[in-house]
């Protein structure tokens, strides 16, 4: 049984593509059930996120199941298949094997360290499991997919620090205040990087998210998204009043929030921090502001910088991210040539056995005096010595360094012992399957 991947991503695909064969925007569990229904697959895994859209199957025959999956990605979303096949890659075995080590532990994303991809890595593999879509091999190849996610992100700082404006402005918050729950949030303008940074914020717990905007529509939709309140522009300084944190991004060209505007709220409030997330270009608020007591102001350049350093960071761990997978994935490939061997490994115990009771049987007259007690431990003892004589030669030949290496053995003791399997069974059993198309394995290094 073979590993086989056919995928997109933010490396092959551009975004309109991706979203053509997006399958997270659907219901993945009916895409896995669909794959099944129709694919050679013996097992099967649909990884969908925003970045990426992907196919793990195990499978005898790759260069059938190759040809199924870019089928099934044609008629699942109703796509030509010369309009996608140009972004499509494909691994198989190790390679598969090391594509997906990578994107658990964060190194195949487009914002490489990011926390959610093992999460979901974990959610499509749950959703094809309560499906009874996987088996022995994807359960062992995902599993330990999720021991590379869990031993970078314990053994390396490849995911701290925030790489993006939104986290980077949470991050400043938390570090202000120390707990954000139970703080409040004014967000001035619906934006996209304000919606995401408050709902950065929503996800700490803060107990109230207003939003306010020129246009009203926009902020009550905006409102809606995050769980918040709208109020109307006229009430912005107002509500500043009520705040602990502000985030503004509007279009304006010039400041929207004085000096003037600050200090009025803040005389009027408790004397506790004002932090202002200006993520406005222009900025929303005047320079000046910053100035004043208790208030901790932040432009875009600002959170940029702390973003590069913590990128720069995370490009160090790099290196240290890639011996992990590297070092899992010699594991993994050594359980997987071993695997190969067990057909053989089966026969040579049968074999054994068969022996063994057959002599025990031409014996039998010589032990009818035995009581069944002693019966019983003749029977025992000569299992056991069976299992010590194989114990040493089938570890071995599941071990053995290379399928090449591993083919000659296991032909060799299927001929020595006269294995119900034969020599050339034992061989493509053995042997890697041969690549089914031409791939970029670059992608995965």
């Amino acid at each position: 049984m073979h590993l086989f991947l056919l995928g997109v991503s933010h490396r092959t695909a551009p975004v309109d593509m991706r979203e053509r064969l997006d399958f997270s925007s659907r219901d993945v569990g009916a895409a896995v059930e669909a794959l099944a229904a129709r694919s050679s697959a013996a097992e099967s895994v649909v990884l969908s996120t925003c970045n990426r859209s992907e196919i793990y199957a195990a499978t005898a025959d790759p260069t059938r199941v190759r040809g199924e999956l870019v089928a099934f990605l044609s008629d699942y979303h109703e796509l030509p298949r010369d309009a996608f096949l140009p972004h499509v890659f494909t691994y198989d075995d190790a390679a598969a094997a090391h594509h997906l080590f990578r994107v658990a532990a964060g190194l195949d994303s487009l914002v490489v360290g990011e926390p959610q991809i093992l999460g979901q890595v974990k959610d499509a593999f749950q959703v094809a499991a309560e499906r009874h879509c996987t088996g022995p091999l994807l359960n062992k190849t995902f599993h330990s997919a999720f021991g590379v996610g869990k031993r970078v992100r314990t053994e390396t700082a490849l995911g701290e620090g925030a790489v993006s404006v939104s986290f980077a402005a949470v991050a400043l918050a938390r570090k202000i205040f120390g707990r954000l729950q139970g703080r409040h949030v004014l967000v001035v303008g619906a934006g996209e990087i304000s919606a995401l940074t408050a709902q950065h914020l929503r996800t700490h717990g803060v107990a109230e998210i207003v939003i306010t905007s020129r246009t009203a529509a926009h902020a009550a939709a905006l409102a809606g998204e995050v769980g918040g309140r709208a109020v109307p522009w006229g009430d912005m300084t107002t509500a500043i009043v009520h705040a602990d944190i502000v985030i503004t991004a509007t279009g304006s060209q010039r400041p929207i929030i004085t000096r003037a505007d600050v200090e009025a709220a803040t005389g009027r409030r408790r004397p506790y921090p004002l932090f202002i997330i200006d993520i406005a270009v222009p900025r929303d608020v005047d320079a000046s502001v910053g100035e004043i007591e208790q208030v901790f102001l932040y432009n875009v350049d600002d959170l940029q910088n702390i973003v590069q350093e913590n990128l720069a960071r995370r490009t160090a761990e790099i290196a240290r991210a890639e011996t992990i997978v590297a070092e899992e994935l010699a594991r993994f490939t050594a359980w997987q040539r071993s695997r190969r061997a067990v057909p053989t490994v089966v026969a040579l115990r049968q074999r054994f056995d068969e022996i063994r009771r057959s002599e025990l049987q031409r014996l039998d007259p010589r032990l009818s005096g035995l009581t069944p007690e002693a019966r019983t431990r003749v029977e025992e003892v000569t299992r056991l010595i069976v299992e010590k004589l194989l114990l040493e030669p089938t570890e071995q030949l599941k071990a053995l360094p290379d399928e090449e290496t591993q083919a000659a053995y296991t032909e060799a003791v299927n001929r020595l012992f006269r294995l119900s399997q034969t020599p050339d069974d034992a061989a493509a059993s053995a042997a890697p399957a041969a690549e089914p198309f031409p791939t970029d394995r670059s992608r995965s290094k």
